[in-house]
């Protein structure tokens, strides 16, 4: 078959609208392409096929624009295709910088809760010491009451045989003043002088016991002043070991006091509240710490006792709030590996693909991963719920609620009383959702709030 290509204008067309239109165009085309006409021959007849500049020109457009698709729908495939890669690079290196913060985060709050554990057994070690040296203290003081008492006495004594003494001389004295008197001498009658002698030996024996006693006495006030000056500093020493102690202890508390007052105050709890909301639901009669001594006399009582009565009301301020803490949800309710599909606020819809308030957090992970409480409460619903599939809620102190939807199993029932960390449910895709994971939420007051804040300021607690 030959092909031959002969060149033609073709005759103006008619006068109708579609064809004016048409003549302007091909006249247009005209500039550009030139009329073509192929034939095609073969042993018996021959045909020709006629292409106007119009139709050149469609074919030409045709082809470009054929040409430009195909160039951009494979640059935005090849966009695509590199964005996913990057997506799903940066997806790896957060979900491991997450893990290993997390990994991390409970070292953490094991080494912190081994040294409150640590913290607490000192404290009553150091409670069970000063008690005893309190006794001991108090034994020393009533020993040292006697002594002061003893001394006293032989003072007294010591006084009364001087006096004793002086009188004994004076005698003597006023004796030998009436025997001169009487007989002009010292000398007199063999009876009297006999009887003077005596008086006179008896008197000096009298003073040399008097003596010897006072020396013994003088002895043994040096010794008992000594001891009770021994007794003394050994209480200066208590006290000093004793506030040693109590300052160890103060610290000790306020490490434990200030994480949890700062965990509280970010997600805006008061502290006050929370001790008093605590305490009324924890006043039973006892409790676990009481002061360590009361004075019943109306006299003041030790600075040894009150401290340890402001230290232990320390320790009770973070014994409730840590109470408080279990109440409250500053955990995550998962223990496993998992990422965070999506954050808490305004979304598109994985499903209906319309914008929508996210009131919650959805930690994905893997099919059948355990559930846990984040906080002490009461199962308020447990059960089906539309697009939350299996959903558990749970009513926590001071209005807070949690929910934990899309589960594959429940493991709870409406009215149980759960602890912060009781396994609840197992993860899985139940309800409106695209894959394993739990649409996990806090509601205070029944309005939705970020539970990343709680969680973040759990950090230092847990």
């Amino acid at each position: 078959m030959d092909l031959l290509r002969h060149t033609h204008r073709g005759p103006p067309g008619g006068n109708s609208l579609k064809s004016r239109v048409k003549r302007k165009l091909n006249h247009f085309a005209e500039r550009y392409f030139t009329e073509q006409r192929l034939f095609l021959r073969n042993e018996k007849t021959t045909r020709f096929l006629r292409l106007t500049p119009l139709t050149q020109m469609g074919i030409a457009l045709g082809t470009v624009l054929f040409f430009g698709w195909t160039v951009f729908a494979s640059s935005v495939f090849l966009i695509d295709a590199l964005s996913a890669d990057g997506n799903r690079v940066q997806a790896r290196t957060q979900q491991v910088d997450y893990e290993t913060r997390l990994t991390a985060l409970a070292k953490e709050r094991d080494q912190r809760a081994r040294e409150a554990r640590t913290a607490q057994t000192r404290f009553y070690v150091a409670l069970d010491q000063i008690s005893a040296q309190q006794s001991a203290l108090l034994a020393s003081e009533d020993h040292r009451r006697e002594l002061e008492t003893g001394i006293e006495v032989i003072q007294h004594t010591l006084q009364k045989t001087v006096k004793e003494r002086d009188r004994a001389e004076k005698q003597a004295n006023r004796l030998l003043a009436e025997l001169q008197t009487a007989t002009g001498s010292a000398q007199t009658r063999f009876g009297a002088a006999r009887e003077t002698e005596a008086t006179l030996d008896y008197l000096n024996a009298a003073l040399s016991d008097t003596v010897n006693e006072r020396d013994t006495l003088a002895r043994r006030t040096i010794q008992l002043r000594q001891r009770v000056a021994d007794l003394k500093l050994r209480a200066k020493l208590s006290r000093e070991r004793n506030q040693r102690i109590f300052s160890r202890l103060e610290d000790a508390v306020t490490v434990s006091m200030v994480p949890l007052q700062k965990a509280f105050e970010k997600v805006g709890i008061s502290t006050k509240k929370l001790l008093s909301d605590v305490r009324r639901g924890y006043s039973g009669i006892g409790g676990p710490l009481l002061p360590v001594a009361v004075s019943t006399k109306g006299a003041p009582t030790d600075p040894i006792s009150l401290k340890a009565n402001e230290l232990l009301a320390a320790m009770d301020k973070v014994n409730l709030m840590r109470i408080g803490a279990q109440q409250t949800p500053l955990v995550l309710p998962l223990k496993t590996t998992f990422r965070l599909s999506s954050p808490f606020g305004m979304r598109r819809h994985p499903v209906t693909h319309k914008l929508r308030m996210h009131e919650g957090l959805d930690l994905a992970g893997a099919y059948g991963s355990p559930i846990y409480a984040t906080a002490d409460g009461v199962v308020a619903f447990a059960g089906w719920a539309g697009g939350y599939g299996r959903v558990v809620k749970i009513r926590h102190a001071r209005g807070i609620e949690t929910r934990y939807a899309h589960m594959s199993r429940i493991r709870v029932k409406k009215g149980q009383r759960v602890s912060q960390g009781d396994r609840i449910g197992d993860m899985g895709s139940s309800g409106r959702s695209t894959g394993s994971h739990v649409h996990y939420e806090i509601r205070v007051g029944g309005r939705p709030v970020n539970p990343a804040k709680y969680i973040k300021a759990g950090r230092d607690v847990f």
